[in-house]
């Protein structure tokens, strides 16, 4: 049997099936990716690094808020929020509320587009069709018009009184204390380069020579920022923005990124090589959606526990 205008059935039960998976199991599928990345110097201990970002909160959001908050039960020896908290411009309280238990960690952040601007409706081809014509946000397109501003101060100002590190263009130090003594983390970062807010003269200059660890911290893995920390060589790289694809085909993988890196980074652990070094990439698929479109395929919510160990 066949529905009106010849569009079988069967592709129709097919297609309403995936819709409500993506959108109503897949999306509060939440998982703890844990991967291991051998960047530390011989003889340190390892230290656990829990990575959240792309929360993209909006009102209502209970289960994510109460998973984001389950995660202070991993106790990491620091946390590095990549960005892009909201969805919503009345979301601050609600990414407060959901971020208080990992707050009480010692930890690091930048900003991503959605903190600075709400969202607007686009059509999910767009992607593809930017993709297909070398453009991707701002970096590509005309600047926004119109857009609604978030209040990021607001974030900003939780984040700092609760001790976490800023790092949108700027450099900062995490002290961990711990068996053996205490631990002094180096992180440099940069603002959201998909809306070009990022400077990287501001920050070159590599790793810091006294510290015990140096990490570089971006929301969007443009290539033009992963070839500058690269280049400086930082052992490690920390990003999120793709959502992973967020709809992707199984056994195949991502059909976007919605920047210029590779459909095969997009997320998870990788390696970036530029200026004679390679540095460790890791891309969080992160835990929410665009208000617009709440759906997951192939591509379920997550953060990630980092366990950092000595090199070989």
């Amino acid at each position: 049997m066949r529905a009106r205008y010849g569009v079988p059935l069967s592709i129709t039960a097919v297609g309403a099936a995936g819709l409500a998976y993506a959108a109503g199991f897949e999306v509060r599928s939440f998982r703890l990716r844990r991967v291991t990345v051998p960047v530390l110097p011989r003889g340190m201990r390892p230290l656990r690094v829990l990575q959240v970002s792309d929360i993209h909160m909006v009102g209502g959001q209970r289960k994510k808020r109460r998973w984001l908050q389950s995660l202070a039960g991993l106790r990491p020896d620091f946390v590095v929020n990549t960005g892009d908290n909201l969805s919503d411009p009345e979301g601050v309280p609600e990414v407060l509320d959901a971020l208080g238990p990992l707050m009480e960690f010692p930890g690091a952040y930048v900003f991503g587009s959605n903190d600075y601007y709400g969202p607007k409706l686009r059509n999910p081809a767009r992607y593809l069709i930017e993709k297909a014509q070398g453009r991707h946000g701002l970096n590509g397109n005309a600047p926004a018009v119109g857009a609604i501003h978030n209040p990021w101060e607001d974030l900003r100002d939780a984040f700092d009184t609760a001790g976490w590190v800023g790092l949108s263009n700027s450099r900062g130090r995490l002290k961990l204390d711990g068996p053996g003594g205490g631990v002094e983390i180096a992180l440099t970062g940069l603002d959201d380069p998909h809306i070009k807010r990022d400077r990287y003269a501001r920050v070159a200059g590599g790793p810091e020579p006294d510290a015990d660890l140096s990490l570089a911290v971006v929301h969007a893995p443009y290539l033009r920022s992963l070839d500058a920390f690269t280049t400086d060589g930082y052992p490690l790289i920390l990003a999120g923005h793709t959502h992973g694809g967020q709809l992707c085909i199984p056994f195949y993988g991502a059909l976007v990124t919605n920047c210029d890196i590779d459909t095969d980074r997009v997320k998870g652990l990788s390696t970036h090589t530029a200026g004679g070094n390679t540095s460790f990439l890791h891309v969080s698929a992160g835990c929410g959606t665009n208000r617009y479109t709440p759906v997951r395929f192939a591509c379920p919510p997550e953060a990630t526990l980092l366990t950092l160990t000595p090199r070989d």
